[in-house]
């Protein structure tokens, strides 16, 4: 559970940050199962501020230990606000993609003697709080790959 061990580890200004980017038109991306926990009205959880509903957030993922929806707002940040950083990977492992997605899916898989450079390179020109971010999410989508698990093992932070 890379993901969930990542987001336990995530200092709660870090989740706001990830959580206030994936915000559209005041609301965030899983501010409707907030509104719900709170027992409030979808539209009224915006009177709350960003940081009481991405602490909310972050509670309803570690509580119910949600693999799926952690690793998609992972993604859909590093998608959306660090693109570049996913596509220098893709690139230096051998995946083809269009624009940080993943041609096939199912048939991708990084090249594992690319690893360790590619994380060398990633490190050396994006914040390591991202790179270990987006390691966190490959580790969970290739958990067979040990040169990742390796990889994302070793981070800190």
């Amino acid at each position: 559970m890379p993901v969930i061990d990542h987001l336990k580890q995530m200092e709660d200004d870090r989740f706001l940050t990830i959580y206030s980017a994936l915000a559209e038109q005041g609301i965030g991306p899983l501010d409707s199962q907030v509104a719900t926990a709170l027992k409030f009205r979808p539209h009224a959880v915006k009177k709350l501020p960003m940081q009481a509903r991405a602490r909310q957030a972050r509670r309803i993922l570690l509580a119910e230990s949600n693999i799926e929806l952690c690793y998609e707002l992972f993604g859909g940040y590093l998608l959306k606000e660090r693109l570049d950083l996913v596509s220098e990977f893709l690139d230096q492992t051998g995946i083809a993609h269009e624009d940080g997605m993943i041609v096939d899916f199912e048939a991708a898989k990084p090249a594992g003697d690319k690893i360790e450079s590619a994380v060398q390179h990633l490190d050396g020109k994006f914040s390591s709080p991202d790179v270990s971010l987006y390691l966190s999410v490959c580790a969970e989508q290739w958990p067979e790959i040990s040169e990742i698990q390796e990889a994302w093992g070793k981070r800190g932070d």
